[in-house]
């Protein structure tokens, strides 16, 4: 370690999450912040994540790391145990064992420059996104983003873009509308978006990309879109949405704590394993 470079805390890097996610720009019932670990804790090896899981709970220990900063809260929903026969409280006390502190950045994280849907506006390209929906306390951040394309391209060379962009998962990209529509005006999402379906935003958007569209809030979008116009529909998983962001994010935490090791996580914590029988267009 040279003179200069000092030594952190869990503390610094709670107090560096804040800066960059602040709390109070979560949604209300949300749960965002420390899960577990003490503030005097050393601070010198952070895994970042988009999941708390076996796997990812594993990676940060078996690296020696002293803190997990996910994306997904682990503790979202009440919960009334936190016995080990339990999954979650297996994973907080294999974390307290190991030394290893729990973070979590969720829509706290969603809403900045730089957070989740940002990110895949900047990685599709598109030019002069902003927030489908503003915060109340500063509009040029909040949830979601829309944007254009430099130039229309069909629904399938989008599609096509999305799956380029992404990494890739069992469900793969998943679009419902016709493939040689034009589409340059482009509404998204990252994680799980069908409560923006009836934003006035979205429908005036060409294509509405997000993650874990459900069979009926989806299929009415599109019989609405049939009789009043509205956005062709492209599905993607929601691990694969919300990965894009964690780079940029141990990128910048690097930066205010220069000396501390961090790393993204390269499991892929998404659910699904397998496919079959899938049907091709």
């Amino acid at each position: 370690m040279s003179q200069t470079q000092r030594s952190f805390e869990l503390a610094d890097l709670r107090a560096v999450a804040e800066e960059l996610w602040p709390g109070e720009i979560a949604e209300g019932w949300d749960r965002v912040g420390l899960v577990s670990g003490a503030d005097a804790a050393p601070l010198r090896r952070v895994l970042l994540a988009v999941d708390a899981v076996d796997a990812t709970v594993t990676e940060a220990i078996e690296w020696g790391a002293d803190a997990l900063l996910t994306h997904h809260p682990l503790l979202l929903r009440g919960v009334h145990s936190l016995a080990e026969d339990t999954a979650k409280g297996a994973l907080i006390a294999r974390l307290i064992r190991g030394g290893c502190a729990l973070l979590a950045a969720h829509t706290n994280a969603d809403q900045p420059a730089g957070g989740v849907s940002d990110v895949i506006a900047e990685r599709l390209g598109l030019v002069g996104s902003s927030p489908i929906v503003p915060h109340a306390s500063d509009p040029s951040i909040g949830i979601g983003r829309i944007g254009e394309l430099e130039s229309p391209e069909s629904l399938r060379a989008f599609a096509n873009r999305v799956a380029v962009a992404l990494p890739a998962t069992i469900s793969g990209v998943r679009v419902s509308g016709d493939p040689d529509r034009s589409v340059q005006r482009v509404a998204l999402l990252g994680g799980a978006g069908d409560s923006l379906l009836d934003h006035a935003a979205v429908r005036g958007a060409d294509v509405y990309l997000t993650s874990d569209l459900r069979h009926h809030p989806a299929q009415e979008a599109v019989e609405t879109g049939a009789v009043s116009g509205g956005p062709a529909l492209v599905d993607v998983a929601h691990w694969a949405s919300e990965s894009l962001w964690l780079d940029g994010a141990a990128d910048r935490l690097a930066e205010r704590l220069p000396g501390v090791e961090f790393r993204v996580s390269g499991i892929c914590t998404d659910p699904w394993t397998f496919s079959v029988g899938a049907r091709q267009a």
